[in-house]
């Protein structure tokens, strides 16, 4: 990956972090915030979308474009699903205990909240919300926060609902499924203060840091996304979506500068060449007879192929903007918006079974001269000129430069085009809530997780890396109330990190285990009622059996605690049983007479108590 010299280039980036709230109702109604699977739908209906004019009086460009995809939405209902979420009754007043999870995010970031809270609606007909546009509220607004190579401003934090899952796409639509509609979102954008990839990386980091240490944060794929806003002189502002995980940012960045980069230069070649961009025609004459099974298919089904030439562009709709997304990936991305498969041009052709004659046959019917470049779209009539119509803009858009415009992100680090970049045109009051007045004063600062990290080692005695592991993990919560009741930091840490884990690993079906679970299990090892020995087990029982209480669970594995008279009794078996290598060896023989007598027990007794007994049994003797 070429590393560029970003000062240079004059590489301005920003974040937008969205982070779903862990409360018990959703934002504007009293539904669970807890996840559902498709299978456990009790109903379903449909919906169609349109753009509506806002109080501007204008319709936003990036729903407008969506809304000339005609497109049914299919949303998955649950029995937990309301009116609210139905678009079938008015929104409930804001949440207040998300309300007041936000006011914690914003004081661990130095923000100003407002002092009037007001609910607007932003326009969204791509179908991820069942009203046809999304409600958001500003609590605050400029804060900080530091990374290794500056300051990185907060410009503002939105308290919203979250959009409606996408479950599977259609040729007619898309299916969505409810039971994530609603759940408070938090939206924290930063300043363009970034200047590299690395301090995007950071920033991201640290911004994660923060949510997570007021511990009503959602956890989990898909709890968390990341958009990045990138440009660099010359360029132009692009909006990157839905970066899942961190390790992404900064190679998204890096592309995205790469990509500018590389469509600046073709721009200069384009300019220099005079290019410009002739009218679409069709061009289904020249592919009467082909062979190419993608054009077959569509002229067998009555559709056609339309065509378009690129003057200029010969040598340049096939050149690399980023790993194997070339300028013709960008013009089939715009082509499939409208329902194409994608498009076929002559920097690429012939291949795909389309043939040198009709290559040539093709250029000379849209009047294409050595130096230019043809696309083509094979669809049906409607989509074939929506489509070709689609892919021309692009190209008369390489011209010029760089465009504006949102764009999603790829797992490889990549981008493809999504839509226009949204203005102010989206945006509209919301009447059917009313506004609220935010009160920091009675907010609790939460304790920082770096914070934590420095306490459970000097306060607790856990090394460095299990106190980060603890502090950071899902099971931070648990860990304190446990400690709080009195059991050994030490063995919880331990339990929640690397029992847990080893489980897994060893095919346990430990998401069966709630905390409520893992609690009472701690408390009857620190009541002397389960031996540390027997926790694996106990939790893989339980595990297994989820309807189980920890004593049932302790109980059926026969592993209820035994008195120290039994133990000695037990280990005075094993060393009679083996008197003649305790005379010989004396506690040499230790070793290998603990773990036996730990076999006699089987996990019933603890270790140390154990051991201790085994120790005066073997010094008795020798």
């Amino acid at each position: 990956m070429t590393e560029y010299d970003y000062e240079e280039l004059g590489l301005v980036a920003g974040l937008e972090i969205h982070q779903q709230l862990d409360t018990a109702t959703k934002l504007f109604c009293d539904s669970p915030t807890v996840r559902r699977e498709p299978e456990e739908a009790t109903r379903t209906f449909t919906r169609y979308l349109h753009p509506t004019r806002s109080e501007l009086g204008e319709i936003d460009d990036a729903a407008l474009e969506e809304s000339r995809v005609d497109r049914e939405f299919e949303y998955l209902a649950y029995d937990t699903t309301c009116l609210v979420e139905e678009d079938d009754e008015p929104p409930a007043k804001l949440d207040a205990e998300a309300l007041d999870v936000v006011m914690q995010i914003s004081e661990l970031m130095e923000m100003s909240v407002v002092d009037q809270a007001h609910v607007m609606r932003k326009i969204v007909v791509d179908g991820s919300n069942t009203s046809g546009f999304q409600r958001s509220s500003l609590i605050a607004q400029d804060g900080e926060i530091q990374t290794s190579e500056g300051a990185v401003g907060i410009e503002d934090l939105m308290l919203e609902e979250e959009s409606a899952q996408r479950i599977e796409e259609r040729d007619d639509g898309v299916l969505y499924s409810l039971d994530r509609l609603g759940i408070p979102l938090v939206e924290i954008g930063t300043k363009p203060d970034i200047s590299s990839p690395e301090q995007a990386r950071e920033a991201a980091e640290t911004i994660g840091m923060l949510l997570r240490s007021t511990g009503k944060v959602k956890r989990g794929l898909g709890t968390i996304r990341q958009d990045v806003n990138v440009s660099i002189a010359d360029g132009a502002r692009v909006e990157m979506k839905g970066v899942q995980s961190l390790d992404d940012i900064d190679d998204i960045v890096r592309n995205e500068v790469g990509r500018q980069v590389e469509l600046l230069a073709i721009r200069d070649e384009l300019q220099q060449r005079d290019a410009h961009v002739g009218e679409p025609q069709d061009v289904t004459d020249v592919f009467a007879d082909s062979d190419s099974g993608v054009i077959r298919g569509a002229l067998d089904s009555g559709g056609k192929v339309t065509g378009v030439r690129l003057a200029g562009f010969d040598g340049l709709v096939g050149r690399e903007l980023q790993p194997d997304r070339r300028l013709g990936t960008e013009l089939s991305d715009h082509a499939k918006r409208h329902g194409a498969g994608g498009i076929f041009h002559t920097d690429e052709l012939p291949a795909y079974g389309v043939t040198e004659e009709e290559v040539d046959a093709l250029r000379e019917a849209v009047g294409a001269e050595p130096e230019d470049a043809v696309a083509i779209v094979a669809a049906d009539s409607q989509t074939a000129d929506l489509a070709i119509d689609a892919a021309a803009v692009r190209a008369e858009a390489a011209i010029e430069g760089v465009p504006e415009e949102t764009r999603g992100a790829n797992d490889d680090g990549t981008t493809r085009y999504l839509r226009p970049l949204p203005g102010a045109a989206r945006m509209y009051p919301e009447t059917d809530v009313p506004p609220v007045e935010p009160d920091p004063s009675e907010v609790e600062v939460p304790e920082l997780l770096t914070e934590k990290v420095e306490r459970y080692q000097s306060e607790f005695g856990l090394d460095a890396g299990l106190a980060e592991q603890v502090a950071y993990g899902r099971r931070m919560p648990l860990f304190e109330r446990a400690v709080d009741d009195g059991a050994d930091p030490t063995f919880v840490a331990g339990l929640v990190e690397s029992t847990v884990t080893e489980l897994r690993r060893d095919d346990v079906p430990v998401e069966n285990l709630d905390d409520e679970q893992l609690l009472a299990v701690v408390a009857l090892v620190t009541d002397g009622d389960l031996a540390k020995e027997g926790v694996n087990e106990v939790l893989a029982l339980l595990a297994e059996n989820p309807q189980l209480s920890a004593e049932e669970a302790v109980e059926e594995a026969g592993l209820s605690g035994v008195s120290e008279d039994e133990v000695r009794d037990a280990v005075v078996e094993v060393v009679e049983r083996n008197e003649s290598q305790v005379e010989n060896e004396g506690m040499a023989a230790f070793s290998g007479l603990m773990g036996e007598a730990m076999g006699a027990l089987r996990g019933r007794a603890d270790g140390e108590i154990v051991s201790s007994v085994l120790r005066e049994e073997i010094q008795k003797r020798a």
